[in-house]
């Protein structure tokens, strides 16, 4: 039998009418007839033009030297600039006509004026940003001995990325911005596995080597020159559905104090559970109470068994 090459008219109306139905019957994850949401698209664009502010030379496809350099930036910053406007400009909108929108701020001005406003303060502190991720930068040489160079690791450490574009989430993120610092670490997470959530306070000196699979919940507070692995989780513990309201106001992730090294897959969970400076956390370790400070937390190494054809060698 031969496959038509389109769908025909009558089945293409059955299929759209299925479609509709649905529309109807689950509504919750429709958005029609509303103002527009931020775009994925829009939102992917923006953090390559703000990587490219804060890396310039890193992002660029086109030659940047000091002839073209301010030009360049001045360009890329007004295109940056109008493209985060725009865009926060519809998430407040959104949000503000959304009842299940929660910590909406009550807006004093215009909803334009308001983002226009939190776009100039993110410009500003855009070279204290900067700062924080030179910091960050040469705690991945320091703390990694296969990096080779800064270059290195700004352009393909997967860790470099989450916490780049995580510190411009985390800022518009105590400004109450909807949707869109969520949205930027999302696609951080798809792209590099690290999930760090954009409320997570994050101090100078952060570095995580390899990073897939780790996992920063939003209270979480990590303290100066912190190292972790891939596979650890920052996390909280599970809330019954009827105390899930009254829980998000709570702290529910851990307190990383300064200098603490966390090694793979290690779970760390709770509000309380502080992890005292210049501890170190083993692999695998499941830890949900405080440890003090200069303590190491490890598990007693299991018996190991390796057999050969000859001889069975017993280790611990």
């Amino acid at each position: 039998m031969v496959k038509p090459c389109c769908v025909s008219a009558e089945a293409l109306e059955k299929l759209v009418d299925g479609l509709l139905v649905s529309y109807e019957r689950d509504g919750g994850i429709n958005h029609i007839d509303d103002v527009n949401l931020p775009s994925q698209q829009g939102v992917r664009a923006i953090m390559l033009g703000i990587q490219s502010l804060l890396f310039p030379g890193f992002v660029e496809t086109e030659q940047v030297n000091h002839v073209n350099f301010r030009f360049a930036v001045g360009k890329r910053a007004a295109d940056t600039f109008d493209a985060l406007r725009h865009e926060l400009v519809k998430s407040f909108r959104y949000a503000l006509r959304e009842p299940t929108c929660r910590d909406v701020p009550k807006l004093e001005q215009d909803v334009e004026e308001h983002a226009y406003c939190i776009v100039v303060e993110l410009f500003e502190a855009l070279p204290q940003i900067r700062a924080l991720l030179s910091l960050d930068a040469q705690a991945a040489m320091a703390g990694d001995p296969a990096a080779r160079s800064v270059a290195e690791v700004l352009l393909s450490y997967p860790g470099m990325h989450a916490i780049s574009i995580h510190r411009v989430a985390h800022f518009l993120f105590k400004r109450r911005v909807p949707l869109i610092p969520r949205m930027m670490a999302e696609q951080v997470h798809a792209r590099t596995g690290i999930d760090i959530h954009p409320g997570a306070t994050i101090d100078e000196a952060f570095f995580i080597d390899h990073g897939t699979g780790v996992v920063i919940g939003e209270t979480a507070h990590i303290g100066k020159r912190v190292k972790i692995y891939q596979g650890v989780t920052l996390g909280a513990l599970s809330v019954p559905a009827p105390e899930v309201e009254g829980a998000r106001v709570l702290k529910r992730h851990p307190t990383i104090e300064d200098d603490v090294t966390i090694y793979a897959g290690a779970t760390i969970l709770g509000g309380n559970t502080v992890v005292g400076a210049r501890s170190v956390v083993g692999g695998s370790v499941w830890l949900t109470r405080s440890v003090p400070p200069d303590t190491k937390v490890l598990y007693q190494p299991p018996e190991l068994k390796i057999k050969t054809s000859a001889v069975v060698v017993e280790s611990r």
